[in-house]
């Protein structure tokens, strides 16, 4: 699955354009158009999500972010009137926010209902039994608030609820804890980089206090105090030039575990000059009161190795990829630690990639791996006219993006349920190694196919939206817009745990007509007693009857808001993150401006009229 780290893709500066940098505008030509004029080119966001950052975000890229590499062969003039050009505001420009909560705020407690880190609990099921929403009042499902997040035109954090109040991070770089019933914020944190995972809220016993722990797009954890949001420690947990946490690090006896991607180096291969590949996936496991690192374990034991050089001259290295892109489940009787990988970047391949791996929790040794795939040896270069740095062109990029399902039946038989990019759910036997106990297809998969980012189980079925997403052209060339086809993709499944059967399929909704219309479900899913919830790139979110699929609700997000914060906020694509719902109220973050994608800065907040 591709990083999908929203700052800035992976252009390839020449030393040519130094003599344009007092014309911002033939700056930018010459060495940024070519991904960010192209809608859905690889990981890049267009211009005009670009336009919605500060400069500071930008600037920071170029000179500590992914852009490193790329923004040291720039002089710092230029690199700052880029910075400033594309977002049209100066450095050092402050905007206040309105929306402060009035008074002093009540102490946080950890009380009443919730929806903890991404997916509700240990075992990642994405359902909520105790919702305060029954599924006949769905149709008087009502907008209550919108909150507005500055500087950014992608919201791919999934909101966390706990206490009464609201915590959710943003690729602007600011955390936030929120009062649940009005959107007024209580607290605003500015992380060190971009921050995609849902936060995990944990009362530690002792003087710990309460604490919110989250992670960052430079594979930074932190731990910050529930109360006043206020720095407790701050770790590096991965020190590669190219590591980033995608996925929500879980809490789980005293111990935070952080799963670790590899993707932005996936990007970089666009440069048929890049010397592919040399960053791993990995899982650590931290101290959860000090952050002190206990243990890291990476997803592929052998070191990389040079292997020769392409056909532009440039060094090949390998083995490398097998990103964690989501957050692990926890198994306590087990004693391990659930999380799936993503295929490899470069040669040879290897045995953990598009595999389920089981880590111990006490040592982080890989205790089993269950190759889901093989013969996955595949990067960004790869789907593009310059193929150069391409290890295999038939190469299916059949990721595991979403979190595995552990769940224990009416029978005490337990399963995990996975689902994959090839468009096939499994169910595994976790008392058993990972055998396969099933598997079903529900989609034809792809690069951007199957199931991408989540399931949701009720101990009955287990719930599969699908993305299948395609395009009209899908090789990119540079000039070339990347058109989604409005007529692919979609989809969602109920499937039975027990023995891997198809329950019921709903269709995709069309969705012709609209910009960057696509019907794909790449979300991940979120299920009550009753209904479940599935979003569309195309912008709506939809609740469905867990019976029979039939549409319970249907609320269009690509739209303006008004704001609790003053901040202008429209919606737009929703992926990645799913819903969030707790305390009567159902929590949508929308905007993803990736892949064609309409971007979008808002978090909607929905109750019962």
């Amino acid at each position: 699955m591709r990083s999908l780290a929203l700052l800035l893709a992976p252009w390839m500066f020449s030393t040519a354009a130094f003599p344009q940098a007092l014309d911002p505008e033939a700056l930018y030509k010459a060495n940024c158009a070519m991904c960010h004029d192209v809608t859905g080119a690889s990981r890049a966001p267009s211009r005009a999500v670009l336009q919605r950052a500060s400069p500071e975000i930008i600037l920071d890229a170029l000179e500590t972010g992914i852009m490193k590499e790329q923004g040291s062969k720039l002089p710092l003039p230029a690199r700052r009137m880029l910075a400033e050009y594309l977002t049209g505001k100066k450095l050092g420009t402050q905007v206040p926010m309105a929306g402060r909560c009035e008074g002093s705020p009540p102490a946080f407690r950890m009380e009443g209902p919730s929806w903890n880190g991404w997916g509700a609990g240990e075992a990642n099921l994405r359902f909520q039994p105790d919702p305060g929403i029954q599924p006949a009042q769905l149709g008087s499902l009502k907008l209550k608030w919108a909150f507005g997040f500055p500087n950014t035109g992608a919201v791919s954090g999934q909101p966390s609820f706990a206490g009464g109040r609201v915590f959710v991070g943003s690729v602007n770089r600011h955390v936030y804890s929120l009062d649940a019933r009005s959107g007024c914020y209580y607290w605003d944190y500015e992380a060190t980089a971009g921050v995609r995972t849902a936060p995990t809220v944990v009362a530690l016993p002792g003087e710990a206090g309460r604490l919110v722990f989250f992670a960052d797009l430079r594979a930074r954890a932190y731990a910050v105090d529930a109360d006043s949001g206020r720095l407790v420690w701050k770790v590096l947990v991965d020190d590669g030039p190219y590591s980033q946490v995608t996925g929500a690090p879980i809490y789980y006896a005293a111990r935070l575990f952080v799963p670790i991607s590899a993707g932005p180096e996936d990007g970089q291969t666009l440069n048929p000059k890049y010397a592919c590949c040399k960053a791993r996936g990995a899982m650590a496991a931290l101290d959860a009161a000090t952050g002190k690192l206990l243990w890291k374990t990476s997803t592929i034991a052998e070191e990389p190795k040079l292997r020769g050089k392409n056909g532009a001259g440039a060094e090949q290295w390998g083995p490398s990829g097998a990103s964690i892109w989501s957050s692990p489940t926890v198994d306590a009787e087990r004693g391990v630690l659930y999380a799936g990988t993503g295929d490899n970047h470069s040669a040879p391949l290897t045995g953990t990639s598009d595999a389920m791996l089981a880590f111990a929790l006490d040592t982080g040794k890989i205790v089993w791996s269950r190759q889901l795939a093989g013969g996955d040896t595949f990067n960004m270069s790869c789907v593009t006219a310059d193929t150069t740095n391409c290890p295999s062109a038939e190469a299916p990029d059949f990721d595991i993006g979403s979190s595995p399902n552990l769940v224990k039946l009416a029978s005490g038989k337990r399963v995990l349920a996975v689902g994959q990019k090839s468009g096939i759910l499994w169910g595994l036997d976790p008392d058993h190694g990972g055998a396969v106990l099933w598997k079903v297809a529900v989609g034809k998969g792809g690069k951007l196919g199957g199931i991408q980012w989540g399931t949701a189980s009720d101990g009955t079925n287990a719930y599969a939206a699908v993305s299948d997403m395609d395009f009209v052209d899908p090789v990119y060339r540079p000039g070339k817009p990347l058109i989604r086809d409005p007529e692919k993709g979609g989809g969602l499944f109920a499937i039975q745990l027990a023995t891997g059967e198809k329950v019921w399929n709903a269709p995709a909704q069309p969705c012709a007509g609209r910009k960057g219309c696509s019907p794909a479900q790449s979300a991940a899913v979120t299920a009550i007693p009753g209904a479940v919830f599935s979003g569309s790139a195309d912008g709506h979110m939809r609740a469905y009857a867990t019976s029979n699929g039939k549409i319970l609700w249907d609320f269009d997000t690509a739209r303006e808001f008004p704001t609790v914060n003053g901040v202008k906020a429209n919606g737009g694509s929703l992926d990645a993150a799913g819903p969030t719902v707790a305390g009567g109220m159902l929590f949508v973050t929308s905007g993803y401006g990736n892949w064609g994608g309409l971007p979008g800065n808002v978090l909607l907040a929905f109750g019962v009229e």
